[in-house]
């Protein structure tokens, strides 16, 4: 008897466990649980700058503020669209949203330097809201005197179209893209103004 009490004690313990670990793995909506991605990776780079180098004034507010040059490649088969979201965890109130792209047709592997700021681009792609509350890529602009911020410039391959209209934001994208996402991939970049 003792030890069948003791396999329910353990028993029970167990499913408790498994119960904290569920709640403390919801999210604020901002993140996607990693199982959704599996192994698969995106390699996402820039002629602009490297793994946690500094990114160019031009590509931020104190420069002409246009968007830098990436490319990537891994996309795996079966992706019908993809997403790309950049943004600034390090800004002073939470993380901040500079770039909300979507419905990028699967064979596109670059954006070229300086993509105009309108609602829908010449391939179909979309462009969603900022937290500047615009349209299209605003470049990094920190505080000045609040030291280095990292930016994160995300690439996701979807097994689906997102069916966002223009303007969304990245809460919205992040909830069309909750269980359709084969692959990600980043590049991070760095800016600081003194």
């Amino acid at each position: 008897m003792s030890s069948l009490g003791h396999l329910v004690r353990l028993w029970y313990t167990a499913l408790i466990v498994a119960i904290i670990a569920c709640a403390c793995s919801g999210g604020d909506g901002e993140t996607l649980p990693e199982q959704e991605v599996g192994e698969l990776k995106i390699e996402v780079t820039s002629s602009a700058f490297g793994e946690g180098d500094a990114i160019p004034m031009k590509h931020t507010c104190d420069g002409e503020d246009t968007s830098p040059p990436l490319r990537w490649g891994g996309v795996p088969e079966g992706t019908k669209s993809l997403a790309l979201i950049a943004d600034d965890p390090d800004a002073p109130g939470g993380t901040w949203v500079h770039w909300v792209l979507y419905g990028i047709p699967q064979a596109v592997t670059e954006l070229e330097e300086g993509i105009p700021t309108t609602e829908t681009l010449p391939d179909g792609a979309k462009q969603g809201i900022t937290d500047f509350k615009k349209i299209g890529y605003g470049g990094p602009c920190p505080p000045p005197g609040h030291g280095v911020h990292r930016y994160f410039f995300k690439v996701y391959a979807l097994d689906a179209e997102t069916g966002l209209g223009p303007r969304a934001s990245k809460s919205d994208l992040l909830r069309e893209m909750n269980g359709h996402i084969l692959a990600e991939g980043g590049l991070i970049g760095t800016y600081e103004r003194r």
